[in-house]
């Protein structure tokens, strides 16, 4: 399960940057559109539709802000060398991480990767090759895992459901 981890980081921040160049242009949208209701007659008709407009712009300079703080974790995190796993390692932050559940449709796997940032995209592996959740040690996922080994089995409840999986792999 050798992946080239900063090549994944690179993706995820790609993704991050994506996300923050959509909020700053929905954050201009909203503004935009709350100044273009232009005569005093239509801002006192559409008024409410003008505060909507301002409130939306209020939110994406939110997410904005929210996503570029993930941005800077991300590259603090990346700088230098990213820590190493042996398979028997605990998990921590940097590790990816291989589980398994059973179900009603078999067996089943998933690959985690433990950042501190940009929980729940989805990045690909090499060529295309799988796919890997993003989590934090703050989720749910990331919580159960952080600390547990190979072979450990975890219980996480999402949406209501408790998930069982035992930790195959970390890396």
């Amino acid at each position: 399960m050798r992946l080239d981890k900063h090549a994944l980081l690179g993706q995820l921040s790609e993704r991050l940057q994506q996300s923050d160049r959509l909020a700053h242009r929905a954050e201009a949208d909203a503004r935009e559109a709350a100044r273009s209701l232009a005569t005093e007659s239509e801002k006192k008709e559409d008024g409410r539709a003008a505060l909507e407009f301002g409130s939306l712009a209020t939110g994406q300079a939110h997410r904005a802000r929210r996503v570029q703080e993930e941005i800077q974790a991300l590259t603090k995190f990346g700088e230098g060398e990213l820590p190493r796993f042996t398979r028997q390692a605990p998990v921590a932050l940097g590790a990816i991480v291989d589980v398994s559940t059973e179900d009603e449709d078999g067996f089943s796997e998933r690959t985690f990767f433990v950042l501190p940032a940009g929980a729940g995209t989805e990045l690909t592996g090499p060529g295309g090759d799988g796919f890997l959740s993003v989590i934090t040690p703050a989720s749910p996922v990331g919580r159960a895992l952080m600390g547990r080994k190979a072979g450990d089995t975890v219980e996480v409840t999402l949406a209501g459901e408790v998930r069982e999986w035992t930790v195959l792999e970390v890396a």
